[in-house]
């Protein structure tokens, strides 16, 4: 017998599943079942097989040994569980006290539960916003999304001053530690030394100096400080 909670769990897969393809396409043309299976913490078979049905119901393109396309349709559903992940995030942190690194787990359970009227209630208390508290671009209600120009701080210039745009991590270890040495958003950083052979990187960070080890630095996205004094 089909029970409802059946029935939601299996939803809930499939919108972590969606979710899971949309992130990863960002860095990859087609998704493998590795990275999925790594990402979402299951094993490559359960991968395949749910790529299977998804294919069957239109929302992935999958070939094997060639991985996992969303197709229109698998995109659309991905972003809209994306922006009330978002919203619910935001919602977190301005209204209900969650530090940054408190808000992504408690997210991942409500973007499930709550129904499109209480993520429009969210958008008109919010003032219709286009960030989450991380940086990250929130998508539209049409899954349209604002364009920002941001640049990896292990990328950037030395000796030019930027602001942090974005933290792109929801380990809560990584986003506690990156916020103890200073890195919040719209803080003014400046690569001062960047060691080679992917060593750590010495920056100001609003004046003061610290270290970050390159990995670390690889989830901090920054912007040009064009205010900033030459």
């Amino acid at each position: 017998m089909v029970t409802i909670r059946t029935r939601n769990a299996e939803s809930q897969s499939v919108q972590d599943f969606l979710k899971a393809v949309y992130t990863l396409q960002q860095q990859m043309e087609r998704v493998s079942t590795n990275a999925l299976a790594e990402v979402l913490a299951i094993s490559a078979p359960s991968v395949t097989d749910m790529a299977h049905r998804l294919m069957l119901a239109e929302l992935v393109n999958y070939e094997k040994y060639r991985g996992v396309r969303l197709t229109e349709t698998g995109e659309r559903e991905a972003l809209r569980v994306i922006r009330r992940h978002r919203l619910i995030e935001l919602y977190l942190v301005t209204d209900l006290g969650y530090a940054l690194h408190e808000v992504h787990e408690e997210a991942e359970q409500l973007e499930h539960a709550v129904s499109d009227r209480f993520v429009a209630a969210l958008v008109e208390k919010l003032n219709h916003p286009i960030l989450d508290p991380h940086g990250e671009v929130i998508p539209g209600i049409d899954g349209t999304c604002h364009y920002r120009e941001l640049h990896t701080l292990t990328q950037f210039p030395i000796g030019i001053k930027a602001k942090v745009a974005c933290l792109n991590s929801n380990n809560p270890e990584i986003l506690q530690h990156l916020m103890d040495k200073g890195f919040t958003l719209g803080s003014q950083v400046e690569i001062i030394i960047r060691d080679p052979f992917e060593g750590p990187l010495t920056v100001l960070i609003d004046g003061k100096t610290a270290m970050v080890g390159y990995t670390v630095a690889t989830y901090i996205s920054v912007e040009q400080d064009k205010g900033a004094d030459k």
